[in-house]
């Protein structure tokens, strides 16, 4: 591992004291570091001097989850194994915290570390019967109502037969990564993140019968706005959105694409888990 991208989101305080010095660190183990930053480009989610970062080994994400899901949906660094540093709450994706990333560094450039990969999901929304845009999720693809106090209809479809009408405020189709998050709050279940499936959580639905449902990871998910009026969007992650509106059709599968997650085995699943649970708060995303 000699090529090393270092991504930093600057809207953290302190990340440029400790960008520098992790830079200095690898440059030191004769290391090629290269630098980007989260959101200097056209868009939010761009990240700078990405077509170089593409050369890289692998990446090293400086921020909170929320860094690391804006990197992992980046069609240009699709296959870079990414290591995230922690500088928010305890987070489910980024592997250490602050105190421990010079001990976590050692053990990276000794290639002490497993390759973990984490389903993706594609969404494409489909007007008028053609492909219209498409977009890349980690943890989930969700569709809400605006700010109207009213539910939404969405006619859904699994693997083309009929599953239900929701008159709900919104419907979540989450991977295993996106179960400990939005799903979670709407009552979603909670799921081992290397297994292949994909949840269906409504959100808010005004019917009794409506529950989370966990389907196969090759299944696909097709909803229908039903509903005419109001402001209605589609968004992945809870970072980038899109609107959508009466007809338009959502189908939802899963990608081609994985992230890969470098992980030290410093902790497990549940021990993280647990901790989450203990915090009982906020999240950095």
């Amino acid at each position: 591992m000699q090529k090393i991208g270092l991504i930093v989101n600057p809207g953290k305080p302190k990340v440029s004291v400790l960008a520098e010095e992790i830079a200095d660190w690898l440059q030191a183990k004769g290391k090629r570091v290269i630098l980007g930053t989260i959101g200097q480009g056209p868009q939010p989610e761009s990240i700078s001097n990405e077509m170089t970062i593409r050369e890289c080994d692998c990446a090293i994400v400086l921020g909170g989850d929320g860094t690391l899901l804006h990197t992992a949906r980046n069609k240009t660094l699709v296959g870079i194994p990414l290591f995230g540093i922690n500088l928010g709450h305890l987070g489910f994706l980024t592997e250490v915290e602050v105190n421990d990333v010079i001990p976590s560094l050692e053990k990276l450039v000794a290639g002490d570390f497993q390759v973990e990969e984490r389903m993706m999901l594609k969404a494409t929304v489909v007007r008028d019967g053609r492909p219209l845009e498409q977009f890349f999720a980690l943890n989930d693809a969700v569709v809400t109502k605006g700010a109207f106090a009213r539910l939404i209809r969405l006619e859904t479809y699994i693997n083309d037969k009929f599953f239900d009408v929701f008159p709900a405020d919104g419907l979540i189709i989450s991977t295993p990564t996106g179960s400990t998050a939005y799903s979670l709050s709407a009552g979603g279940p909670l799921v081992m993140p290397h297994l292949d499936l994909m949840i269906v959580t409504p959100i808010c639905p005004h019917t009794l019968y409506s529950r989370p449902l966990v389907i196969h990871g090759d299944s696909q998910v097709r909803t229908v706005i039903c509903s005419k009026q109001g402001e209605i969007m589609l968004t992945l992650d809870g970072q980038d959105g899109y609107p959508v509106k009466h007809l338009d059709e959502i189908i939802i599968e899963k990608a081609e694409c994985t992230t890969k997650l470098l992980k030290l085995n410093n902790r497990t699943f549940f021990e993280i888990l647990r901790a989450k649970m203990k915090e009982g708060g906020s999240t950095d995303v």
